[in-house]
């Protein structure tokens, strides 16, 4: 009976001892959190934390812009001429406080994959990125949409067809992939931003098979660009998706005046 009252007791020691312990130490921490002990130097020690530095846009104060692809960056269907391009330099230049220039805009509607490729494999368009902090670009739109019978346009009426426009995404994907591998080569310094594609059929397209169409293209176009630490997908979709034709131009398939201003606003929220 004595052993057992010994035993009991110890017990009781011991847990008074260890919440003590459990206190203090609660009560220590803390105080290192709220009012972190300084060093032998003077300064208070901070965690190791690795942080990104976001590198500023420009050289020399200024920031040069070369554009290249298709329609979509030429500006076809703003009757302001300006596109998404120069609303964007616009903006980078109010934002960023440096004069900003667009170098070239060697963009041509119509282009597709393999016609923005041959181009890019020439002096002429190698020599213009080398000179860019900021290059964009958009291509693929006509690659999926135009390039068969997914697309047609019926005197003044337009038919799409989204089987046809899905069977063509992995060889526009293909030809995506060295495109941005010349780009990355004629600049690896510069930022590079892609304008992702959207749906410009909608309200054409009732069970949305398009848009799991542009949606594959898309998360293709994210994969290639990833692997490059400068280049940036922007995405458009959203921008389309719930408006219908509100900010498409008459011929219903590439942005008007307020669609590019909601391009550029984009890309400039992502550079700022």
């Amino acid at each position: 009976m004595k052993s057992s009252r010994i035993l009991w007791r110890t017990i009781a020691i011991v847990s008074v001892v260890l919440t003590i312990l459990f206190v203090g130490g609660f009560v220590y921490g803390m105080k290192q959190v709220l009012y972190p002990e300084k060093s032998a130097n003077g300064l208070v020690p901070t965690p190791s934390v690795e942080t990104e530095t976001k590198e500023q846009l420009g050289r020399d104060n200024k920031i040069a812009i070369v554009a290249i692809g298709d329609s979509l960056t030429s500006g076809t269907g703003d009757t302001t001429g300006k596109g998404y391009v120069l609303r964007l330099r616009d903006k980078l230049e109010a934002q960023s406080g440096k004069e900003t220039h667009v170098l070239n805009n060697l963009a041509i509607p119509g282009y597709r994959g393999e016609q923005l490729l041959k181009d890019l494999k020439t002096k002429k368009v190698q020599e213009a990125l080398k000179d860019a902090d900021l290059i964009v670009f958009s291509i693929g739109g006509n690659d999926i949409f135009q390039n068969t019978s997914g697309f047609t346009v019926v005197g003044n009426n337009i038919e799409f067809n989204p089987e046809e426009s899905i069977a063509l995404i992995d060889p526009a994907l293909k030809v995506a992939k060295e495109i941005v591998s010349e780009i990355h080569h004629a600049n690896p310094d510069a930022t590079v931003l892609y304008l992702g594609l959207y749906h410009p059929f909608l309200d054409m397209d009732k069970d949305k098979l398009g848009s799991l169409g542009v949606q594959t293209f898309n998360d293709g176009m994210f994969r290639i660009l990833n692997q490059y630490q400068n280049m940036i997908f922007v995405p458009s979709y959203d921008l389309f998706e719930r408006n219908g034709t509100r900010f498409l131009f008459t011929d219903h398939f590439h942005p008007n005046g307020d669609g590019y201003e909601r391009i550029a606003d984009r890309m400039a929220q992502i550079l700022r």
